[in-house]
């Protein structure tokens, strides 16, 4: 053992992005504690202890035996094969000279950067800063990817009709509002503590219960609307609306077309703060189309009653309504218009601008949305500049690689697909967040090469041809920060990495050292040179504040700084609402745009000019008769440490737990505790049952995350065996305008598996030869 390491017998700081907390090795074993300010703090921070030194682990440089023997190229024996161990020194010369290949034949347009994840806590050892610091500065550029699998379509519509997405997330109602004046909150796909208790940076201190049960008992009435009834904690006491999942635009409608029949809705407000309005009205009304979206209408695609449609619309009137719209809606075929409604919905009412009502898109979707900002700024790695310049929605990675030089849409424009021949990934596992994982091993077949940067044996490392084993978040040091969370935190090392693992970094400036780049990419630092560079930053602007800027020895040493927080003045929306002359939002017409003139000349049938009801080609039938809601997790984030045993704890016969009604259940002759087979045309996996009635029958429940696992890799669409229900989700864009991920629904049917159960292979390490 180290001396440094030895030294970590007393607890010292460290962060996750779902808590802050403090960590000691004692006899060999990892003990972790909740930061002791924090009033709700995460059990997910419990995965750590057993995950350092899990046999799931990479413990040294890897190659995949055909990638070695035949070389480069496209091969369906990826994710089938078995891996030669290599000395760091040899790897990282044959991925050099595999670097420089690609680069000599194809340019920057031949590499796709992906490390899409999250990864770590810490602002410089954050892999996806570091992966495309590196193919910025040592190789000339990298095809990137935009938007988010969590806020694909949101991101893209939010700046054409209510300005910058930041703004409307980070710098608008807060928890403090919502405790303080918010009379309703109609939550629609609510605001699970789950999601909100994570937030990237890390997080300090989990508010949102607390917020939600002060509230509630001031007398704020939380109504949520969606199929899981889990989705508000207990302390909302929230009265549950369980609608059709993906029919919460057409509520909306009918919500609005009630408070218009009634003259119930704020024309004073629509007149000021918006455009677009009239053309709408037409839509709404029925007098474009022949169709009013009117509760009636509204009450068979939903299956919520007309008269709860406009008893819920009365309820609304005259009170201080804060309405809110979950990341997991706009995760759907036209997951754009839900966004869309929402902000119409909470422009008819008026309260837009106002201290706990108005439009709170996603608040709960995230810890550090909902708070207040940072008023200085915290350590961030330059990323340096991508000259090539070409990009994809992220979502569509399998398109690309399967479809190269193909024509697509998105944003207005005609878009063509790359001819990409490298993949890089460091600090995600598209197992875990892709859908129709079938198509993506078809699609990463057909690779020249893929290479990972992995702590662990994710389905995304088996698939890999270079796999290089990177440390955890606790063995390395760095500088925890989210810009609205005040505890800026120096996060300690806490044990010796694993076997031959290697930060990130060192790996990259090896890799440019070969590339004959190692100055541009390292700037002559080391990693502690970095994190005084880095924190220099916050302590400058605390310095420029009149503010106690203590050099950086000090903060480590302390082993955090409380920052300054700006004030909660409601913003830019705020400002909007008092004088949207002086202050307007940044949209086009610098209104609210209910009706957007852009988003209508783009002629896109996906996505027209104002918020539609557009039926969802997935829909349930006698094939597949059941909804099936791929959510988050509550035990881990997204797949990170799904081998913890926090997150272990929480399956049953190894299997991710699926919830069903018990009517659903009872019609299959499925009990409570039972193997399920979930199934469709795209593949099957297998789940554990609980069975409850705070679902919506027709409806199954399944958290994305759990490892793939195939029963037998060599198939096509071999069974997964553990639960990963991205198995049976679709890989199609949201619409031609944003291309955003629509795994969050899907349609199956389920059985009983009576056959012999298969063994979990998800943790063990992939044969070695």
């Amino acid at each position: 053992m180290s001396a440094e390491v030895a030294a970590t017998t007393e607890f010292r700081p460290h962060s996750s992005h779902w808590g802050v907390f403090t960590a000691a090795m004692r006899d060999g074993e990892l003990l972790v504690r909740p930061h002791p300010g924090d009033p709700d703090p995460n059990d997910i921070i419990q995965n750590f202890p057993s995950a350092l030194r899990h046999p799931a682990r990479i413990a040294q440089p890897m190659v995949r035996r055909g990638w070695l023997e035949r070389g480069p190229g496209p091969d369906r024996r990826r994710g089938r094969d078995e891996f030669v161990p290599m000395a760091w020194d040899a790897v990282l010369d044959l991925l050099g000279g595999e670097l420089q290949r690609i680069r000599d034949s194809h340019g920057p347009a031949g590499v796709f950067g992906g490390s899409y994840g999250w990864s770590s806590a810490g602002r410089f050892h954050h892999a996806q800063s570091q992966i495309h610091r590196f193919l910025n500065c040592a190789f000339g550029g990298y095809v990137a990817s935009v938007n988010s699998y969590s806020s694909g379509a949101a991101s893209v519509i939010v700046p054409y009709i209510l300005g910058t997405y930041e703004e409307l997330t980070k710098h608008n109602v807060t928890w403090d509002q919502v405790a303080a004046h918010s009379d309703v909150v109609l939550a629609f796909g609510g605001m699970a503590l789950k999601n909100a208790m994570v937030a990237g940076g890390g997080i300090s201190e989990h508010v949102e219960r607390g917020a939600m049960q002060a509230a509630r008992g001031r007398g704020c009435d939380f109504i949520l609307v969606g199929p899981l009834r889990s989705d508000l904690p207990e302390e909302a006491g929230a009265e549950w609306v369980a609608n059709i999942p993906g029919t919460d635009t057409a509520l909306m409608l009918a919500l609005v077309h009630t408070l218009v029949a009634e003259g119930l809705h704020d024309q004073a407000f629509l007149d000021r703060y918006t455009v677009g309005w009239p053309v709408f009205e037409r839509y709404l009304l029925g007098e474009a189309d022949g169709q009013p979206k009117d509760a009636d209408w509204a009450a068979p695609i939903t299956g919520v009653s007309a008269d709860a449609i406009r008893s819920l619309a009365r309820r609304l009137h005259g009170r201080r309504v804060l309405v809110t719209v979950a990341h997991a809606l706009q995760r759907a075929e036209h997951g754009e218009q839900p966004v869309w409604m929402g902000a119409v919905l909470a422009a008819a009412l008026g309260q837009i601008g106002l201290p706990g009502g108005g439009y709170g898109y996603a608040l709960g979707a995230i810890g550090y949305y909902g708070r207040r900002a940072n008023a200085v700024p915290g350590p961030t790695l330059p990323q340096g500049r991508n000259r090539h310049g070409d990009f994809i929605p992220v979502a569509r990675i399998a398109d690309m690689l399967l479809n190269p030089g193909a024509a697509y849409r998105y944003k207005g424009q005609t878009r063509t697909y790359p001819d990409v021949r490298l993949v890089y990934w460091a600090g995600g596992n598209p197992f875990h967040h892709h859908q129709d994982l079938n198509r993506l091993r078809e699609a990463f077949a057909r690779l020249d090469t893929l290479v990972v940067h992995e702590l662990a044996w994710t389905a995304t490392a088996r698939h890999a041809d270079i796999v290089l084993p990177a440390t955890m978040t606790l063995e390395r040091e760095d500088i925890g920060y989210s810009s609205h969370d005040p505890l800026m935190v120096a996060m300690h090392r806490i044990a010796d990495p694993y076997g031959e693992a290697r930060d990130d970094y060192d790996i990259f400036a090896a890799l440019s050292r070969r590339l004959g780049a190692e100055d541009a990419f390292t700037e002559g630092r080391s990693s502690r040179d970095w994190l005084c560079h880095l924190y220099a930053r916050t302590q400058q602007a605390l310095r420029e504040a009149g503010l106690p800027a203590p050099d950086f020895d000090a903060f480590w040493a302390a082993g955090g700084l409380r920052l300054p927080q700006a004030p909660d003045d409601g913003g830019p929306w705020r400002a909007f609402r008092e004088d949207p002359e002086a202050n307007p939002v940044p949209t086009p017409s610098g209104r609210i745009e209910i009706f957007s003139e852009t988003i209508a000349a783009y002629g896109e049938a996906s996505c027209p000019g104002h918020p539609a009801w557009l039926p969802p080609e997935e829909v349930p039938g006698a094939a597949t008769p059941l909804h099936l809601v791929a959510n988050q997790p509550a035990t881990r984030l997204h797949s990170q440490l799904d081998f913890g045993a926090h997150s272990v704890a929480a399956k049953h016969r190894g299997r991710e737990v699926a919830s069903l009604h018990p009517v659903d259940a009872a019609a299959r002759g499925i009990a409570d505790g039972d193997i399920i087979r979930l199934f469709n045309g795209r593949g099957a996996c297998l789940a554990a049952v609980r069975l409850t009635t705070d679902i919506r029958p027709g409806v199954v429940q399944l958290a994305t995350g759990a490892w793939y696992d195939p029963e037998n890799p060599e198939d096509d669409r071999p069974l997964c065996v553990h639960g990963n229900p991205n198995v049976l989700t679709r890989d199609a864009g949201t619409s031609a305008l944003a291309q955003g991920c629509t795994g969050q629904l899907t349609v199956v049917e389920m059985e009983r598996f009576n056959g012999n159960l298969p063994p979990i292979r998800a943790f063990e390490p992939p044969m070695a030869g």
